[in-house]
């Protein structure tokens, strides 16, 4: 089987939202509809069946500004994510989201870019090559 290549301008993406922009404009061209801010919902994009991804056939990501992606999606983005699923008008898991705050915070805990790639792990038949 053919492995799809797809690449990901890491240098378009300064925040969570610039990257389900870039998620969006790779595997969702066509679509009447659009990828929402979501963790769930990327792994579901990973999954196939969607989007420019057929189930499980084998995908390349090639992930170029790598390192600016990964700047990007950090502590600070990571932070701001976490302080909005903790607002009054949240309908989350507050004690959940206030564990991964305080682990984040004391230097423990996993930065958005880290979930993304933890994610993307979870599908074997998915790789990364960064440039």
């Amino acid at each position: 089987m053919q492995q799809k290549q797809f690449i990901i301008e890491g240098s378009r993406i300064n925040d969570i939202p610039g990257f389900y922009a870039e998620i969006n404009r790779l595997f969702m061209t066509g679509e009447d509809w659009q990828l929402g801010g979501s963790l769930d919902g990327f792994n579901d994009l990973l999954h196939g069946g969607f989007g420019a991804i057929d189930g499980d056939e084998p995908i390349e990501l090639i992930w170029k500004d790598i390192a600016h992606s990964k700047a990007s999606l950090g502590v600070a983005a990571t932070r701001k994510y976490y302080e909005g699923k903790l607002s009054p008008e949240s309908p989350f898991n507050r004690e959940h989201f206030q564990e991964k705050l305080t682990e984040l915070n004391d230097g423990k805990g996993q930065t958005y870019f880290d979930i993304l790639m933890e994610i993307i792990a979870d599908h074997p038949n998915v790789t990364v090559v960064s440039r």
